[in-house]
């Protein structure tokens, strides 16, 4: 098993690819608002994302790729993706799209972090 972790952007951040010649199979994706809930002013680093699926041939698009659509994460909070495995052929890629409330720590930066897990298939 592999691990890839990142901290998502207000941009298009692919954090999985699959390399040519290869399959994996999504075992988990948690996405975590990393703010604390007992720092200041918690309610202001509420933060949403997108997820997409997006197969080689296409481009993230919001009424084709996307899977998880502006859920919101209070300061602290995760969310869990793990009831269903994907599998993924060469070239096809989990990406995510974070809309943070207040929150930029330069570079499009947030407060939401992902682990996503898989398996070469």
């Amino acid at each position: 098993m592999a691990i890839e972790n990142a901290q998502l952007t207000d941009t298009q951040l692919d954090v999985l690819t699959v390399p040519a010649g290869k399959r994996y199979a999504i075992t988990n994706i948690l996405v975590c608002n990393t703010y604390s809930p007992s720092a200041a002013d918690p309610l202001t680093h509420t933060s949403s994302f997108d997820m997409h699926f997006i197969k080689d041939t296409q481009s993230l698009s919001n009424q084709l790729t996307c899977v998880v659509r502006e859920l919101t994460l209070p300061a602290g909070e995760t969310f869990t993706f793990d009831s269903e495995k994907i599998i993924l052929e060469a070239g096809d890629k989990v990406s995510f799209v974070a809309q943070p409330e207040n929150t930029n720590y330069g570079s499009g930066l947030t407060d939401l972090a992902v682990s996503l897990s898989y398996l070469e298939v």
